[in-house]
């Protein structure tokens, strides 16, 4: 079969492609004078670079015509594509300069187990004068080690003497005890993607600790990390071919399955770099979905996660093919009918709307709670901030809960509220939501966002941060951009800097001063005593009017005596 970059060819060169289709080569050798003469020919004809898959029989399985500098090998499927073997399959190729061995020729051997690779180099006159090959290497020191071992440039006598065979029998048998050695793994091993454009100033260690940091929280090891930052990104593999290439390379030696992106992938862009890569790719939404979908607990959380992955899944089942089409029966139903993805979209809206419609139910049933708390004019502290900063453990301390806690991302979803007594008498009650983070993922926002509304009722916010944290500053601005994208930026809101007991005291001091913050550690319940003598000053020492939401007849009134002066 002949593939690759036909256009232009005249149908003579067609011809000669097809007679290269012909040839054998026998196992024990690289090639055949005549395989050597017939590419050769073609490619000093054509200037084009040409190549051929052969099998262990000796037959040539692919004709594969490139351009001037490189060949795209063709989907070979999974035929003998065990960890244990290689796959079967010689490449033997003509480079149009003496370069030797290409990046290019590498990435294929090691990604798809060839047999052995062998590049023909020729001259400006067009005429054969040295050959490269390579072939890959399986060290019983490492079983998820590939690696590969090149020779080059040899004369063309010398390479038509070399026997593979023995070559070939070694790696196979290397690989297969290597195989049965292999540990069995009980977490997925990724690989972490950073890809930005300069103009967007991004830190992207932070960000690959963050990502770093959600992986493992969804119980993923996380074994390489690749940053690349470019003036634009490319708008098919987001990455450069080269670092898409390091990558490939890097997933085969440390035996990754899984690659990660920080940032959203479109659904074509999903679908080329695993079609590239040969590898499971997500983006960062997806792998926070699958967080929320491990933690989700409560009945409102589990529905709005549910939702939440419904909106992300539904423009990602547009693929169409006729051969998923049902086939109408009676008069005008002889075409193609209703396909089983737009079964499956249609399936996905009804249970959209299902599940719209129960959130809304719950978030009557919320407000009806809010206005029995609110019945007693309890004011309400809200805690809120970025994820696994201890806002949990802070409401543990504050009110003597037991909360879950766990040093994980989005532990937990579920709004928890507690009644916290001051040291004047009064009682507040004291309510944790769901940590944000920065860029949350548009389908959890609008999925969260009745949650997010307990804020709306807090006579005090609680912004807690991590004070360890080398990200404090970036932390504590997401957090602030999230609370005005709720309309809540005009609360009353006092800063917590959390952890203080990871950082000297003197350090802590300044920091919270900077900042204009207290610093405290949960863990430690005497560092919280200035924290609560704040809120009641805050609350009941008119140093801010606590807030109460009027509705029905008390907002009626109030706004009549307003009016009315």
């Amino acid at each position: 079969m002949i593939h690759g970059f036909t256009q232009g060819l005249a149908a003579s060169e067609l011809r000669a492609a097809e007679r290269i289709a012909k040839r054998r080569v026998p196992l024990n050798k690289l090639f055949t004078p005549e395989l050597l003469r017939s590419l050769v020919e073609f490619s000093a004809s054509t200037g084009r670079q040409v190549g051929v898959l052969v099998n262990r029989k000796g037959q040539v399985e692919w004709v594969i015509i490139g351009n001037h500098e490189r060949l795209e090998l063709p989907e070979i499927g999974r035929m003998r594509a065990g960890a244990g073997r290689l796959r079967g399959l010689r490449l033997i190729h003509t480079h149009l300069d003496e370069s030797g061995l290409s990046r290019d020729d590498i990435v294929d051997l090691t990604r798809l187990r060839l047999d052995l690779v062998c590049a023909i180099c020729l001259n400006s006159k067009g005429q054969a004068s040295s050959v490269y090959y390579a072939h890959n290497l399986a060290l019983p020191s490492g079983a998820d080690f590939y690696a590969h071992r090149s020779y080059g440039p040899l004369s063309i006598a010398e390479a038509e003497s070399i026997d593979p065979t023995p070559i070939i029998e070694e790696i196979e048998e290397a690989l297969a005890l290597a195989a049965r050695a292999r540990p069995v793994r009980g977490q997925r091993r990724a690989i972490l993607v950073h890809v930005s454009a300069k103009r967007e100033l991004s830190d992207p260690d932070w960000m690959l600790d963050e990502l770093a940091e959600l992986a493992r929280t969804a119980g993923i090891e996380a074994v390489a990390r690749f940053a690349q930052i470019r003036d634009a990104l490319d708008p098919k593999y987001l990455v450069g071919r080269g670092k898409l290439d390091e990558i490939v390379i890097e997933s085969m030696r440390l035996d990754a399955d899984l690659l990660i992106f920080d940032r959203n992938l479109s659904p074509s862009q999903a679908a080329s770099i695993a079609q590239a890569t040969q590898l499971h790719v997500i983006d960062r939404t997806q792998l926070i979905l699958e967080i929320f979908a491990k933690h989700a607990e409560g009945r409102d959380g589990k529905l709005q996660v549910e939702l939440a992955q419904l909106k992300y899944l539904l423009p990602r089942l547009g693929a169409k093919d006729d051969a998923l089409s049902r086939i109408t029966g009676g008069i005008g139903g002889r075409g193609p009918g209703e396909t089983l993805v737009e079964i499956g979209k249609r399936r996905v809206r009804e249970r959209i709307r299902h599940l719209e419609a129960e959130l809304k139910r719950l978030v009557v049933q919320r407000r009806e709670r809010r206005r029995q708390r609110l019945r007693h004019q309890i004011p309400i502290v809200s805690i809120v901030g970025y994820t696994n900063v201890g806002k949990s453990t802070l409401l543990n301390a504050l009110t003597h809960s037991d909360t879950l806690v766990a040093d994980k991302l989005f532990a937990t979803l579920d709004t928890r509220s507690r009644r916290l007594k001051l040291p004047g008498g009064e009682e507040v009650i004291v309510t944790d939501t769901v940590g944000f983070i920065r860029d949350l993922p548009e389908e959890l926002f609008s999925a969260f966002r009745a949650t997010f509304e307990e804020i709306e009722d807090a006579s005090l916010i609680l912004h807690v941060a991590d004070i360890s944290a080398p990200s404090l500053s970036e932390q504590i601005q997401a957090t602030q951009s999230l609370l005005i994208k709720l309309g809540l930026g005009h609360k009353p809101t006092l800063l917590v800097l959390n952890k203080a007991d990871r950082v000297p005291q003197e350090e802590a001091e300044c920091i919270a001063l900077a900042k204009g913050g207290i610093a405290v550690s949960a863990l430690h319940p005497q560092s919280l005593k200035p924290l609560i003598e704040k809120i009641q000053e805050m609350l009941f020492e008119n140093k801010y009017r606590p807030f109460f939401p009027l509705e029905g007849d008390e907002a009626t009134t109030f706004y009549q005596h307003l009016s009315t002066g």
